[in-house]
């Protein structure tokens, strides 16, 4: 690693035989063990290992922001220009936090404050650090960044609350809010897991610029090695808490010595392998749906504005096909995935296993719902605090399957949690005692639980390290296959959907722009938008701007 020269002022960042430990009802857990690595000005390290491997936790380290004093660091020193951190009073950090050192959390949902603006929550970074800033100069602070993380049409959205807007687009405002103040370090927690391809290009040639042009060090922290290789300078390999490899870009890519290493290089999902039924039983058709918001209202509340979340949209799903859906954030993905499930109103046709469902409610919708599950896109948002693993589960068997007896019930959940690669005898534990992955594959076993004929899955790999997507695009592969299931398969990342999907729908700003098998629709696009969206996921282009 390049260092300063000697004599010279002290480094950025220095973290040397960092540890860190929780207490647990279990006993004490070391989530990080004897990490050191340094960083200068102008540098770019990344942070990369599966989920649970201990990045975010040394991350959260720096910011002090883990949950004191149930964590404890039983080693090890972190110095931020020469200052010790570790121990550091409050409103020290609070002079920190936020203007010297900013951050990208990886969850933007439960990171957001469902109760301001996003222009407040933006605002109130500027504000807390430069309190004597006149109002108009904070509101064009806050227009720049809208422009700065390609969120220009939310200009006169500003007053819109985080659950109002899409993942990728509440990641943006995630990432607006770090860059708020030009920090010195900026911690990036997966900072484009939320994102398409194209928008993804774009953040990471701000990043990059940025880091560039105000001599800003970089830490990221990601499972997407194409973003790793592409921004970083130097790389932490993690395993279970420790750093397992620690060398330059060039050098970890093109001669990895660390068997895990090896192994994170190699992991790629597989595409399909099985013969689809073309003729098979239609499980889904839907014709002509539109879904429309209100955005404005006149004097007397009445709505004069409206936005076509989704416009016309007509698909069919057969029995054990998937569909992918892809396109840009806020391009409608998530919208139709909920209407068509009947969890958000629309107009239009749908039927679901030869039974239109568009007008039914109350208890004959809900005797569907053990048929027809999804997997939200943030999993901690969907998971309740305050319920067991095994709860969270559980409960729709509960729901649909009330007579089963409790061993039954039991054994169910625990197949369930065997089938994503989680320890069973995790499931008396809670959601925030598990990695952001984890709790993404126990979202994918309580839809799983009920064993349904339609799954709708939202984002459901983009939370997982490089490896555990693979085998989670496996596990769903392989499922389709033994229980006759159909999938709809939302996402940003363009090889998953490949190594899964059947069929494509491309969407853009509610439209469909072009619907087809995925052969001819990935090798052949036939719009230039489809086309732009596969060059930026070939990294063809830097940016890739649809037309």
């Amino acid at each position: 690693m390049t260092h300063s020269s000697l004599g010279s002022s002290p480094r950025l960042l220095d973290i040397h035989d960092l540890g860190v430990r929780f207490k647990t009802p279990d006993g004490v857990f070391d989530a990080v063990k004897h990490v050191t690595f340094s960083l200068d000005r102008g540098q770019s390290l990344a942070l990369v290992g599966e989920s649970g491997s201990g990045k975010s936790v040394t991350a959260l380290s720096i910011m002090q922001l883990l949950p004191y004093p149930m964590a404890s660091h039983p080693s090890g020193s972190i110095k931020f220009e020469g200052r010790e951190l570790i121990g550091l009073n409050h409103k020290n950090l609070r002079s920190i936090r936020g203007d010297k050192i900013g951050m990208i959390f990886q969850e933007p949902m439960t990171s957001l404050n469902p109760l301001h603006t996003i222009y407040k929550q933006i605002a109130e970074v500027i504000q807390l650090h430069y309190p004597r800033s006149p109002k108009d100069e904070i509101e064009r602070r806050v227009l720049d960044l809208m422009d700065l993380v390609g969120l220009p049409k939310l200009k006169d959205r500003l007053k819109s609350y985080p659950h109002e807007l899409s993942g990728g687009q509440r990641q943006r405002i995630m990432i607006a809010m770090a860059l708020a103040n030009t920090p010195d370090l900026l911690i990036a927690d997966e900072p484009t897991t939320a994102l398409d391809v194209t928008i993804q290009a774009q953040i990471l040639e701000l990043l990059q610029d940025l880091k560039t042009r105000l001599n800003m060090g970089l830490i990221l922290i990601s499972h997407d090695l194409k973003v790793v290789e592409k921004m970083c300078d130097d790389i932490c390999v993690m395993k279970h808490g420790e750093i397992v490899e620690h060398a330059s870009k060039t050098k970890l890519f093109s001669t990895p010595t660390h068997d895990y290493t090896k192994l994170l290089l190699a992991a790629q999902p597989r595409a399909l392998q099985q013969q689809v039924n073309e003729n098979a039983p239609v499980i889904l058709r839907a014709e002509n749906i539109h879904v429309r918001f209100p955005v404005k209202k006149g004097l007397f509340g009445k709505t004069t504005k409206f936005v076509h979340a989704v416009d016309d949209i007509s698909l069919t799903l057969r029995q054990k096909h998937t569909l992918g859906i892809v396109g840009e954030s806020g391009s409608g993905k998530t919208t139709l995935g909920l209407a068509l499930l009947r969890l958000l109103g629309s107009t239009g046709s749908i039927e679901f296993m030869g039974r239109n469902i568009e007008n039914l409610t109350g208890k004959t919708l809900r005797a569907l719902r053990a048929d027809m599950q999804i997997v939200f896109q943030d999993p901690f948002g969907s998971l309740s605090p305050r319920m067991s693993v095994s709860s969270i589960i559980g409960e729709g068997l509960g729901i649909h399957f009330p007579h089963i007896t409790k061993s039954e019930r039991e054994e169910k959940i625990i197949e369930a949690l065997e089938n994503v690669q989680l320890d069973p005898a995790t499931r008396h534990r809670y959601p925030h005692e598990f990695s952001g992955g984890q709790r993404q594959r126990i979202s994918i076993a309580r839809a799983l639980v009920l064993h349904p004929k339609l799954i709708i899955l939202d984002e459901p790999t983009s939370a997982l390290d490089v490896s555990v997507q693979a085998q989670v695009v496996e596990l769903l592969q392989n499922l389709q296959s033994r229980h006759d299931l159909s999938y709809i398969f939302i996402s940003h990342d363009l090889k998953v959907v490949r190594a899964m999907s059947h069929d494509i729908l491309v969407m853009k700003d509610g439209k469909m722009v072009e619907y087809g098998r995925a052969a001819d629709v990935f090798d052949n696009p036939a719009q230039t938008y489809t086309k732009n969206l596969m060059e930026a996921a070939l990294n063809l282009r830097t940016t890739a701007k649809a037309s």
